[in-house]
């Protein structure tokens, strides 16, 4: 048996795709499954699996034994879902930081079409800090971390030590007296926080 196993590696590391094929049925199931535990996406775990197989094949002359085709296999599938889950990782930030610059946009659009002059502007703004200013000094520092700083209520609450519970609460009581105080200029004040 081990005469054979040595005549399969000797042929599959000279090129004999029949050998190749006779490793790829006995493992492809295998190490999709694997990749399966990390990527969800079937056809993404699949094509993971394959590249697994083409590195394989492209670097078989680096394969000592009949039990290191697997040991590759395995390698190889574990850096192509890291890779996947990297590239899935950065996909996901831009899509997040295109969306923050479309809504940026558009809120600017719309404050521009209510063709504010540049004194307008100006007292709105004083309003809004007035408004910002008789908060209560936690709720305030609270808000602004959150609106103004962009900071998610755990990034804030694990900041300030308080309880996430706290955070959103200081956030709705802000909001209420914000809305109250700004009532007049509410539709307004609202593309600006």
């Amino acid at each position: 048996m081990s005469k054979k196993i040595g005549i399969d590696l000797l042929l599959f590391k000279s090129g004999d795709e029949k050998t190749f094929e006779v490793i790829f049925n006995a493992n492809y199931e295998a190490v999709v499954g694997f990749c399966n535990q990390f990527i969800p996406d079937v056809d993404a775990a699949k094509s993971t699996a394959q590249q697994a197989f083409i590195n394989l094949w492209l670097n078989r002359d680096k394969v000592e034994r009949v039990n290191g085709i697997r040991a590759f296999l395995y390698t190889a599938a574990k850096t192509g879902c890291l890779n996947y889950l990297r590239h899935e990782k950065y996909k996901i930030q831009y899509q997040k930081h295109t969306i923050a610059e479309k809504e940026n946009r558009l809120n600017q659009d719309i404050l521009q079409s209510f063709q504010f002059n540049r004194l307008e502007y100006m007292e709105l703004e004083e309003m809004i800090q007035s408004a910002i200013d008789k908060l209560p000094e936690r709720c305030k520092v609270v808000f602004m971390k959150s609106r103004f700083e962009g900071k998610k209520n755990q990034e804030i609450a694990d900041e300030l030590n308080m309880a996430l519970k706290s955070v959103e609460s200081n956030i709705t009581r802000a909001l209420k007296i914000l809305r109250k105080e700004l009532q007049e200029v509410l539709p307004l004040v609202l593309f600006l926080l």
